[in-house]
């Protein structure tokens, strides 16, 4: 981060988050606990309410090492996500189930497969637009591909159905495995890209399903509707 020169005036502040580990009770005969999967690579929005309702709030009761009140901004506008493998589609879902506590994420070697029913994010992603939010994608020809999936294709398709639906997105794909070397060393430029307008609001693109397209009004963002639904019994049933 401290690589990284941007337009802003105001501090840049970085939470970083590792996932849970339960200690075994004899470290002799029984190893830790992970809870890395569980937490990351399902889909639904228990991971991004524990960052907005325990672990933010629990920053901003905290002081600089100079004394000075810590203060995060409320507004997705100010707010970016990311991670890695496990990391990245646990950032992704958070900006997806919360559009208006994150609007820009980083996503590098996503686990956009088959674990934990990750892999139907990408279906989701491409069938409606549901934020304005953008997107910096990263993986490697030579990723993963096992039992959960091939994660080389799988970023790919991930990136597809995002521009599909609209969103803005960057990509850059390398020749590696399944580790952050390359992501380390674009990971400046990627936060240049993701920042680049602020504090202009981010803008959506073009929507390319021409299903959603017949009724979005050109220009304007998703509203809530009515929340009541109505279900129509047939005589009889």
């Amino acid at each position: 981060m401290t690589t990284l020169s941007t337009k802003r005036d105001a501090d840049n502040d970085c939470v970083f988050v590792t996932p849970g580990v339960v200690k075994a009770a004899d470290g002799t005969t029984a190893l830790d606990r992970f809870n890395r999967s569980y937490e990351y690579d399902g889909l639904g929005d228990s991971y991004v309410r524990f960052l907005l309702e325990e672990l933010l709030p629990e920053v901003e009761t905290k002081t600089t090492t100079d004394g000075r009140a810590i203060r995060l901004s409320h507004d997705a506008n100010d707010r970016s996500i990311g991670g890695e493998s496990s990391g990245a589609i646990a950032a992704f879902t958070a900006a997806w189930e919360r559009p208006d506590a994150f609007s820009r994420v980083f996503s590098n070697i996503g686990t956009y497969v088959g674990l934990r029913g990750g892999a139907g994010i990408r279906h989701l992603s491409a069938n409606s637009r549901l934020s304005q939010s953008v997107f910096f994608c990263r993986t490697d020809r030579g990723d993963l591909n096992i039992y959960g999936g091939d994660w080389w294709m799988a970023n790919q398709t991930m990136e597809r159905a995002l521009i599909f639906a609209g969103y803005e997105v960057q990509h850059v794909w390398g020749d590696n495995g399944h580790n952050g070397g390359h992501a380390t060393m674009i990971f400046p430029d990627a936060m240049r890209w993701l920042w680049k307008d602020w504090p202009a609001p981010v803008k959506t693109g073009p929507n390319t399903n021409q299903t959603i397209k017949d009724i979005l009004l050109p220009d304007e963002n998703w509203q809530t509707g009515e929340r009541r639904l109505q279900i129509y019994r047939r005589p009889g049933r």
